[in-house]
């Protein structure tokens, strides 16, 4: 495969760098770092991401799912994969780099300014692809519907026509997340983005893979609170959250639930012990509007 050598780079590796300091959240770094509680629940989503990234031609991932159920945490899910090695060789030593468009566009003052940040990453990572002494530099969009030139309100629409041309010459490596019925709306009525995204849907995690989400995540939340957090509370924290908080999803109301539980043992209470049922019902009742005795009761 041909490549550029490295002197004929239009950005240097250290310009490179900046930019992704200044505009990126590196997945991969902040994994390597320990900076995020274990991925529970979505190994059968990251392959299926992983297949579409080995590919060569639509080597992209539109991940689609509901507010809440876990698109972001699917990306953290792969960084802690590709640091821990357990990927296929082509992705050992590659960046998952989520694009801060609210970084990219503060301070500038027309669409065309904003876009004009956005290219310099796009040719920096686009003219290292292939390149044997460099690794696959993946980008993470959150909320990526905004980017179409449809998206009316939006700071970053237009965006995608800057990224086409790098798409379409199999440059750069996206991952997108969005809802079915914004990539209904935005994405899937523009032919030339929708082939370029393989979909990958995420199931809304049932009551059972809600408290073994609430395990994975829950060493991490004993650690910063200071309490014990036992199954039987993890578990009320479920059939509570199931039960009064319909209008959104696991597991994220039910994360939700459980920090503010602990938070608000931990101020009426202090630390040490085992999380309160009573702060259970406090923070529930606090969301859905029903007394905590009747909660309770």
């Amino acid at each position: 495969m041909a490549y550029k050598n490295k002197e004929d780079f239009k950005y240097s590796d250290e310009e490179m760098n900046e930019l992704i300091q200044k505009y990126c959240n590196d997945f991969t770094y902040n994994a390597s770092q320990g900076m995020y509680d274990p991925i529970h629940g979505r190994d059968v989503e990251i392959d299926q991401v992983i297949l579409i990234l080995l590919q060569k031609g639509r080597k992209n991932a539109m991940l689609q799912a509901p507010a809440g159920v876990g698109k972001t945490a699917l990306c953290v899910g792969l960084a802690q994969q590709v640091v821990s090695g357990n990927v296929p060789d082509k992705l050992k030593g590659c960046r998952l780099l989520e694009i801060d468009l609210a970084a990219m566009a503060a301070g500038t003052a027309s669409i065309s300014e904003f876009q004009g940040r956005v290219v310099p990453l796009l040719k920096a990572i686009g003219e290292r692809y292939g390149h044997p002494d460099y690794g696959l530099n993946i980008l993470f969009i959150d909320e990526i519907h905004q980017i179409m030139p449809t998206c009316e309100g939006s700071s970053y629409k237009g965006l995608s026509e800057v990224m086409k041309p790098y798409l379409t010459s199999g440059a750069l490596y996206v991952i997108g997340a969005t809802t079915k019925d914004e990539y209904r709306m935005y994405i899937g009525v523009d032919p030339a983005m929708d082939r370029r995204f393989q979909q990958v849907n995420l199931s809304i995690p049932d009551a059972e893979g809600a408290f073994k989400i609430l395990q994975a995540v829950r060493p991490g939340f004993i650690k910063h609170h200071g309490i014990e957090i036992p199954d039987e509370k993890c578990r009320e924290i479920v059939r509570l959250t199931e039960k009064y908080m319909r209008k959104r999803n696991q597991p994220d109301k039910s994360i939700m639930t459980m920090d503010a539980a602990c938070a608000y043992h931990v101020k009426e209470f202090g630390t040490g012990g085992e999380l309160s049922e009573e702060a259970i019902y406090e923070m529930v009742s606090k969301e859905v509007g029903i007394s905590a005795l009747a909660l309770k009761e």
